[in-house]
């Protein structure tokens, strides 16, 4: 088997590699614990490894030699007009457990399942039926026509910008119904996301001004190189992603709506209410709902349950996420997330001050206030004290 090594293609080869092992790792796992966004998130990756492999075959020498330069040219391993529907749609799943691609969504893989076709159609008039170059000029790889480039480039950045429109969206929620917004933030994938989507840009921009200047083959490489290690990192983030509180969130973009909203560049905010459907609560409603809810703030303590949601303390209160959400905003000045933290800073602080460390570790603290990690304790302590808990401990002392 021919492969010549060198940095561009056995740099590729670690990345193809991985990406596969990835892929059938999460396939398996999404399987056994029978998750579709597990399953998507396995495709796109195998797909990953496929879309970087002419790359990695190309600088190998499978272009100079037969037969593996017909096996890239017949066989179609960019299918880059699958990678977004893919990606969208692992997102839509992986925040509700409930999604299912169903009706209208397979219309979204219609161009990816037409290119396929066509490649389907060359092999066999080409290779099976007249066996000789006719469908295929036998002189360039089809995966890099440019009318192709240009429409799987077009596709992957659309379907990124509603991929990231969808998470913020589920960002705004998160911070408006859970109490663990920052564990169940993924941000992760806005990392991923925001990369992704500079790199596709890069792309398209180079692909614009190759229609001026002659541009090399080396320099496409850097481009899939990239993202090779965006998607590796979307692989080895996913695989250590804690979907036991993702499995509790339903997240449904018209649902979020009826959340009323903080108006600040940051959704944990608290500069203003924003009252998206025009329903402007008045005292008499605040009023009793207020005071409940500090009843079970300041007596029930129930903010010390780590996976506390908006939703079920509506259900307890008798009342509904909606309205709730109203009155915390309005008689607060704060978000659902803010205001629970805020009452398990506070139960940190005083055991602190009770001298609780000399027994237990900040850790420690953190989970008996109703935190469910260090990091959330910290960033929220920080949040609403101007310090860090290890400073507060030092001022006591």
């Amino acid at each position: 088997m021919v492969f010549e090594f060198n940095f561009y293609s056995a740099l590729l080869l670690i990345f193809f590699t991985q990406l596969l092992v990835f892929a059938l790792l999460i396939f398996l796992k999404g399987i056994r614990e029978q998750r579709l966004s597990s399953k998507l998130l396995a495709v796109f990756l195998a797909l990953s490894a496929l879309f970087i492999f002419p790359w990695m075959a190309g600088f190998a020498g499978w272009y100079d030699n037969q037969p593996y330069r017909d096996v890239l040219f017949y066989i179609p391993f960019v299918q880059g007009l699958f990678l977004g529907p893919l990606l969208f749609f692992y997102f839509k799943s992986l925040v509700n457990d409930n999604f299912r691609i169903g009706g209208y969504n397979y219309l979204h893989f219609l161009p990816g399942a037409l290119y396929l076709l066509w490649s389907m159609l060359v092999v066999l008039a080409d290779k099976l039926v007249l066996k000789k170059y006719w469908l295929m000029n036998g002189i360039s790889d089809p995966d890099f026509d440019r009318w192709y480039s240009w429409l799987w480039s077009v596709s992957l950045l659309t379907y990124l910008f509603l991929t990231l429109r969808h998470y913020r969206r589920y960002r705004r929620f998160t911070y408006q119904e859970l109490s663990f917004a920052d564990s169940a933030g993924l941000r992760w994938m806005q990392r991923f996301l925001v990369a992704a989507l500079l790199l596709v840009i890069f792309l398209i921009a180079d692909q614009f001004s190759a229609l001026f200047t002659r541009s090399t083959y080396v320099l496409s490489w850097y481009y899939f190189m990239g993202f090779a290690a965006i998607a590796y990192y979307i692989a080895i983030s996913a695989y250590g992603q804690d979907y036991g509180l993702l499995a509790k969130i339903h997240f449904n973009p018209p649902q979020a709506e009826t959340y009323s909203v903080i108006n600040q560049h940051d959704p944990a905010g608290s500069a203003g209410l924003i009252e998206e459907d025009g329903f402007q609560p008045d005292d008499q409603l605040i009023a009793p709902l207020k005071q409940a809810l500090l009843q079970l703030l300041e007596v029930d303590k129930i903010y010390l349950d780590p996976e506390l949601t908006l939703t079920g303390l509506a259900r307890e209160m008798k009342t509904n996420h909606s309205v709730l959400s109203k009155v915390i905003n309005t008689g607060f000045g704060m978000s659902f997330n803010d205001l629970i933290n805020n009452y398990r800073v506070d139960e940190a602080k005083a055991l602190i001050a009770n001298g609780r460390l000399k027994d237990l570790t900040m850790l420690s603290i953190a989970f008996d206030a109703g935190f469910n990690s260090k990091a959330t304790f910290n960033r929220a302590f920080k949040k609403q004290a101007g310090i860090t808990p290890k400073q507060y401990q030092q001022q006591l002392a």
